[in-house]
């Protein structure tokens, strides 16, 4: 089985910065893309950044200049760098993976449970 678990997730004030994490475990060949993705209560699930397995990297418009994507290939582990939050960064944030699991396999996406951000105003 595959598992991605994130951590880091809590509750900061407007301004204050968090790092999300998420490893995955497993049986894994190989990683491609690995995102964050973010869901508010009553909102669709919306991307916030990815990453390929080169390290390049897209941001969604809101995050751009204040988040920042990472990935540690050899820890199979992508890290969220949240700084200048704001209360509308409050959501459920969910790691995404596309990998395969024996080499002969399609590429799978894969999702954690999840980790709640919430900022204060």
């Amino acid at each position: 089985q595959v598992q991605l678990v994130e951590s880091g997730g809590g509750l900061v004030q407007a301004g204050g910065s968090l790092r999300l994490s998420c490893v995955a475990s497993g049986h894994i060949y190989s990683i491609g893309i690995m995102g964050w993705y973010r869901q508010a209560p009553g909102k669709q699930r919306e991307l916030v950044a990815s990453i390929t397995s080169i390290g390049s990297t897209k941001y969604a418009d809101s995050v751009k200049g204040r988040f920042t994507i990472s990935r540690d290939n050899a820890k199979k582990t992508v890290y969220l760098q949240m700084n200048s939050l704001k209360p509308e960064d409050t959501a459920g944030y969910y790691c995404n993976a596309d990998l395969r699991r024996y080499p002969s396999d399609y590429v799978v996406g894969y999702w954690g449970q999840g980790t709640q951000v919430t900022v204060s105003s």
